[in-house]
């Protein structure tokens, strides 16, 4: 023992100092491990130089058993075994004199009324002004228009279900989002995308506020850490290899189909199910197993109905990849996979700018986990897609240049911005936890002093209500971390928003920041161009518009309106040839140096397949599609100019579903522009497509009254023909 002692005193004498940061954030048994270490250095003539630094405040880890009182047990060990000081700081150089000022109200009243302990006045070095404004409270009767609580039939492929506290969320991020892209685009302030940051209680409401945001050309990324299964782009992987190794999977290969892998809209999916329910029912007339969706797309042969006509070429490719997963080792089939469906590209045209890297990154990242399970080996697909779904692969972090961030409090630790907004403020009082278990652990002490299994935390029984009490209070504390971490992100100004609650929780950030006292933040009345909510009702045109600011990679076909007759499309040989130059435009391919046409030999073949067309009108439709591509309106399928662009918009106007083939906005002006294919060179002189055309552009312009808003046809002769002088 003497001999091993001075071995290791030796080896620690490499080691002249130690630093140990985030300390607030330790767990007791981490402590435990620690102090036993530090402790064999009481009274010894030689010892490293230890500092510990923390701050009890912002801890908010107690899910992974960080607790504040481990700093306390720390403080007085460093002080009494090892003889050393305790500093504190109160002075900042990042907040702005008005977010300290609401950071020491909230705190200060907090700590009188015996709700935090240890809250001392700050001050900071920062000269700028800086604010703190709330947004208004989304009322509880607030819905998306065309919502319908009461329990009736409805189609599910048109419209969403309605559930008032989801709706309200998503009400809240269109409002905050309409905040941020007005002080985006204001002067005064300065701000660029990247110097904001938007932080939530829960990663769930992230999901509808990047949504909010790009519906208003606003970039945004959620940067935070998360598994590689739960990124939407993987999950259509994931949902491809699993409909091909479980052919019964039929949701998996729904999911597939729609995603821009094949582009299915949901009319065709619609269409395939009503051919997979005949199938089946013919099976079960002659006693035969029902067929899935799968098998009932490889079975379809060359002449199917024309209304399956589509899904021929994607069999044949389904029914290949099918026997690369059966033959090869899961990386090796995925490389074949990713090269033959050009699955890179097709998400590359199918995001928004902002989001194109983290996209490509997700999806490489899927290629690198194939070859992590098993060695890439010895693993099958089956055991790849059930590996992957268990977790333990994390998605790389790509922080997307010039783009709004995204995070949970937890995730923005050490992370500032100019502006943060926060969500989801005014939350309801947590419920208690059931079927669980209580841990209580002092951080002097060197092992666990209770050990509880809880069934009903709201009704614990006597020998653990102390207990219980105890850890309600710490979870009430750890809130009020959440908030001091939440509001000390700020450089200069924090935006507060929130929903009204069910009941009143006077212990909401929300309640403690007193947000209906402080500074209104303007905001425009709600957004039509909105994604995730309805346009207004307009007293003078009482007229409601939807504008869905999704880019389409799919067919262009529209969903009967429930309110008229289908229309069907025509199908003399001139309309299916202008048809499927349309289709060509709305599924163009990134652009690639030397090549005389962007678009592949698969890419002409499966648009002739879909409109059947013959090899001279595929052709012609070919050359059209390349003479807009190429003519006067160029600039507009160019994406270093243009801060937003989609394809197929759909826009609803008095009950009419109507659709835009592409609408876009220019960087340098910001002038929206509605652009319509087509075939004939002066559409300009046909006053029902004029009409058409004014009927689109006001529409947006309804949607975005503050912006200039500008029509043109693009024809295959090459012209941009914009015969509006108006522009609104």
């Amino acid at each position: 023992p003497v001999l091993s002692g001075w071995v290791q005193e030796k080896l620690d004498a490499r080691v002249a100092h130690v630093l140990i940061d985030e300390f607030q954030d330790t767990s007791p048994l981490q402590w435990q491990a620690l102090k036993s270490w530090l402790a064999a250095y009481s009274g010894a003539g030689y010892s490293p130089g230890v500092f510990i630094v923390g701050d009890p405040k912002q801890s908010i880890y107690r899910f992974r058993r960080a607790e504040p009182q481990v700093f306390q047990a720390a403080i007085a060990f460093v002080q009494e075994q090892l003889g050393g000081a305790v500093l504190r700081c109160d002075h900042t150089r990042r907040n702005a004199p008005a977010v300290l000022g609401c950071v020491n109200r909230t705190f200060v009243a907090a700590q009188e009324a015996g709700q935090f302990e240890g809250f001392r006045s700050h001050t900071t070095e920062s000269q700028a002004a800086g604010q703190v404004l709330a947004l208004p409270a989304i009322a509880r009767d607030a819905r998306v228009a065309g919502a319908q609580e009461v329990p009736a039939w409805r189609d599910s492929l048109q419209s969403p279900r309605y559930e008032a506290e989801e709706n309200r969320k998503v009400l809240e991020c269109a409002q905050a989002a309409r905040w941020i892209a007005a002080a985006l685009q204001d002067p005064a302030r300065g701000l660029k995308p990247q110097h904001v940051m938007v932080l939530s209680r829960k990663r769930a409401l992230l999901g509808p506020m990047q949504q909010a945001l790009a519906g208003l050309g606003v970039p945004a990324e959620q940067v935070e850490k998360r598994e590689l299964a739960e990124v939407p782009e993987v999950q259509d992987l994931l949902a491809l290899v699993d409909a091909l190794v479980s052919p019964g999977h039929d949701l998996s290969l729904a999911q597939a189909l729609k995603s821009p892998l094949f582009g299915v809209d949901d009319a065709d999916l619609v269409a395939l199910a009503r051919h997979v329910r005949a199938q089946r029912d013919a099976a079960s007339a002659q006693g035969l197993s029902a067929p899935g969706w799968l098998q009932t797309l490889q079975s379809l042969g060359p002449q199917p109905p024309a209304a399956l006509q589509l899904f021929v070429p994607i069999a044949a490719q389904l029914t290949r990849w099918q026997t690369l997963l059966r033959t090869l080792p899961p990386h090796d089939a995925l490389s074949q996979i990713f090269d033959e469906g050009d699955v890179l590209a097709r998400y590359a045209q199918a995001v928004p700018p902002g989001r194109c890297a983290g996209v490509l990154a997700h999806l490489r990242a899927l290629l690198l986990a194939a070859l992590q399970v098993d060695a890439g080996r010895f693993a099958n697909a089956y055991a790849l897609v059930r590996a992957l779904r268990a977790g333990g692969f994390p998605a790389p972090i790509v922080a997307a240049e010039g783009a709004v961030r995204l995070l949970t409090v937890h995730g923005a630790k050490g992370l500032e911005a100019p502006l943060v907004v926060l969500l989801d403020t005014d939350s309801e009082a947590p419920r208690s936890e059931s079927m669980g278990t209580l841990v209580q652990w002092p951080g002097q002490a060197a092992h666990p002093t209770r050990f509880v299994f809880l069934a009903s935390g709201a009704r614990p029984p006597p020998c653990a209500a102390q207990a219980v009490a105890e850890d309600r209070q710490a979870q009430a504390r750890e809130e009020l971390n959440a908030l001091y971490v939440a509001l000390t992100r700020a450089e200069s100004t924090v935006v507060i928003s929130s929903a009204v609650p069910r009941s009143a929780n006077p212990l909401s950030w929300w309640s403690l920041l007193k947000a209906p006292e402080l500074d209104q933040a303007a905001v425009d009345a709600q957004d039509p161009g909105a994604p995730t909510a309805a346009g207004t009702d307009q007293a003078s045109a009482a007229v409601t518009v939807e504008l869905r600011l999704v880019q389409r990679v799919g067919r262009a076909g529209l969903a009967p309106d429930a309110s008229q007759a289908p229309v069907l499309p025509e199908t003399t040989p001139a309309s299916l040839t202008g048809q499927a130059m349309h289709r060509l435009l709305e599924r163009l391919p990134p652009a690639a140096a030397g090549q005389a046409s962007p678009w592949s030999a698969a890419d002409l073949a499966a648009v002739a397949i879909e409109f059947e067309l013959d090899a001279t009108q595929c052709d012609a439709a070919h050359a059209m599609a390349l003479g807009i591509l190429r003519g006067d309106g160029a600039w507009c399928f160019d994406p270093a100019a243009l801060s937003w662009a989609g394809n197929e918009v759909g826009i609803q106007v008095g009950g009419r579903s109507l659709r835009i083939d592409r609408l876009v906005q220019r960087r340098d002006s910001a002038h929206w522009w509605v652009l319509d294919y087509k075939s004939s060179a002066a559409p300009e002189q046909d006053a029902e497509l004029l009409a058409q055309l004014r009927s689109y552009r006001d529409a947006v312009a309804r949607a975005y009254p503050q912006a200039t808003v500008r029509a043109a046809f693009l024809t295959p002769q090459g012209a941009c023909i914009e015969p509006f002088i108006d522009s609104r």
